[in-house]
C-alpha cells in the first residue's frame, strides 16, 4: 500500500506540470510568434520481484518475471514546431516566416537570441528592433525621411526616399535555421537561446535552399496553440489527475482497515 501511495502521488504531481504547461500554451493562444509546448513523461524505477529470464529450474527461466514500478515523472516539455496562422495587418515593419526559420536580434546581454515574433518597429535611431528593442540582427537602419520601405521575400530591405526615383537597398535581413529547434532555450519575451542540443544556428537567405523560410511583409504569425485541443488536454490531465488520487484513497482505506485489525 505504501508503494501504490507513493506511486499515484508521483502521477498527482505529473499531471500538476501537466497542468501548468497547458496554462501556459492558453495564457499564449494571443502571442505573436508563439510556439506551444507539451510536456513529455517517463516511468520510473521498477522493483524487481523476480527479474525476467531468471532460472526457474536447472532446465527452464522464468519468461515474463515479476516487475513493479514506481510511478512517472515528466521528462521534457517539447516545443511543437508548427506553422501558426499569418494574419495581414499591413504594417511594413509586421514580417513573418513562411516555413522554417528564426530572425535574429541582439539581446542587451551581447547574445544573439532566436524569434519566430517578427511585429518589429523603429527606435530612435531609426533601428529595426523588436517590441522589447533588441536589435534585429544583422542590424538595418531605416533614413529618417523615408518615405516607404518594402521588404522582399528573400529579407531584401529597400526604402524611396524624397527626390528619388528608384528604390535604395539598406540592408538584407538574415534568419537562421537549427538541425534541432527543439533544444533551444525558452528564454522569455518570444525569443530563444541557442544550446548545445540544438546545434550551432544555420544562417542564410529567407527562401534558399538551405531550408529557410520566406519572408511575408505586412504580416504577423500568430500563436499555433489550438484552444480546443488544449481544452481537451486539459480534460485529460483532470481525469488522470483524479485517478490518481482515488489510488491514494484506495490505498489510505486498505491501510485503515489492516490498522483496524491490529487494535
Amino acid at each position: 500500500m505504501f508503494r501504490a501511495l507513493y506511486t499515484a502521488a508521483s502521477g498527482m504531481s505529473a499531471q500538476q506540470t501537466n497542468l501548468d504547461n497547458i496554462a501556459n500554451n492558453l495564457a499564449n493562444a494571443n502571442t505573436n510568434g508563439f510556439q506551444q509546448r507539451q510536456v513529455n513523461f517517463t516511468d520510473l524505477l521498477y522493483q524487481n520481484e523476480v527479474m525476467p529470464g531468471a532460472a526457474a529450474t536447472q532446465q527452464t527461466t522464468v519468461s515474463s518475471g515479476l516487475q513493479l514500478g514506481l510511478g512517472t515523472r515528466p521528462s521534457a516539455t517539447e516545443v511543437i514546431q508548427t506553422q501558426g496562422d499569418f494574419t495581414t495587418t499591413g504594417n511594413p515593419l509586421d514580417l513573418a516566416i513562411s516555413g522554417a526559420g528564426f530572425f535574429q536580434v541582439l539581446l542587451p546581454n551581447g547574445q544573439i537570441g532566436y524569434t519566430r515574433d517578427g511585429s518589429f518597429t523603429t527606435n530612435e535611431q531609426g533601428q529595426i528592433v523588436t517590441a522589447s528593442g533588441n536589435p534585429l540582427q544583422p542590424a538595418i537602419t531605416v533614413p529618417p525621411d523615408a518615405l516607404s520601405l518594402t521588404v522582399g521575400s528573400d529579407g531584401t530591405v529597400s526604402v524611396t526616399e524624397p527626390g528619388q526615383t528608384a528604390a535604395t537597398q539598406i540592408g538584407t535581413i538574415q534568419t537562421a535555421l537549427f538541425v534541432n529547434p527543439g533544444g533551444l532555450n525558452s528564454s522569455g519575451a518570444n525569443t530563444y537561446l541557442a544550446t548545445q542540443a540544438s546545434g550551432e544556428p544555420i544562417v542564410g537567405t529567407p527562401g534558399s535552399s538551405q531550408g529557410l523560410g520566406s519572408i511575408q511583409q505586412g504580416m504577423l504569425e500568430q500563436s499555433n496553440v489550438s484552444v480546443i485541443d488544449q481544452f481537451v488536454a486539459m480534460i485529460l490531465a483532470q481525469r488522470s489527475y483524479e485517478s490518481n488520487s482515488r489510488v491514494v484513497k484506495a490505498a489510505d482505506q486498505m491501510l485503515q482497515q489492516l490498522n483496524q485489525l491490529a487494535q
